[in-house]
């Protein structure tokens, strides 16, 4: 059975989409998997990146897009009606529901829900307080304990080489994206072509430009 590490931030649409898919992605094979809640904000400012949604010419496309890929892929998705938001309160609530471990599925899911089904304002203090009432966690969003546990799996991430959101993470190979599914299935069936320079050989490709941030 492979293990595999799925980063994810409520903020990400795209992270939606490849939750809900990821079981059917995956049907049939034999896997277990670890849900870990990450600050994208400070990926991409450790990476000198701007989310999708920060840059103006960019913005609509990407809120279409996502869009067309739920009806495409029959994944329930309206945008949220402020975004981008400050994730910290939906991710540290994720973690407290876990006592300051990981959370697992059932409450990634009612917090992609809250953010990506019906539209409305993903951080508004009367719906969080009623999200936190209905998960109950053990611990304070606010507990010392879940903010060590969300730098720590930032920090992890980043050191794994995750640039982005969402990421899968199996026996050393990243998988970015909801379009790499499809890739990763392939992998967890064995095909040989992994193996080869398809994979490896694209770090020896040199650079022939760089441009200053």
């Amino acid at each position: 059975m492979k293990h595999i590490t799925f980063y994810l931030d409520f903020i990400s649409p795209y992270a939606h989409l490849a939750f809900e898919r990821l079981p059917e992605a995956l049907m049939g094979l034999s896997y277990s998997v670890s849900y870990k809640p990450v600050l994208l904000g400070a990926i991409l400012k450790h990476h000198g990146q701007l989310g999708p949604a920060e840059v103006p010419a960019k913005r609509d496309w990407t809120y279409r897009h996502v869009q067309w890929l739920g009806h495409q892929h029959q994944v329930p998705l309206q945008m949220p009606a402020v975004h981008p938001f400050n994730p910290l309160p939906l991710l540290r609530l994720a973690i407290a529901c876990a006592g300051g471990d990981d959370p697992n599925r059932y409450v990634c899911e009612t917090l992609f829900h809250h953010v990506w089904h019906g539209g409305a304002d993903a951080v508004h203090a009367p719906r969080l307080q009623q999200l936190r009432e209905q998960l109950a966690p053990p611990l304070a969003p606010d507990d010392e304990a879940v903010k060590a546990r969300l730098r720590d799996n930032t920090e992890a991430a980043i050191a794994a080489g995750v640039f982005g959101v969402p990421a899968v993470a199996v026996d050393g190979k990243l998988f970015w994206g909801f379009d790499s599914l499809p890739m990763l299935r392939r992998y967890l069936e064995g095909d040989t072509w992994f193996d080869g320079p398809g994979w490896d050989a694209v770090t020896n490709v040199t650079p022939g430009l760089t441009r200053r941030r």
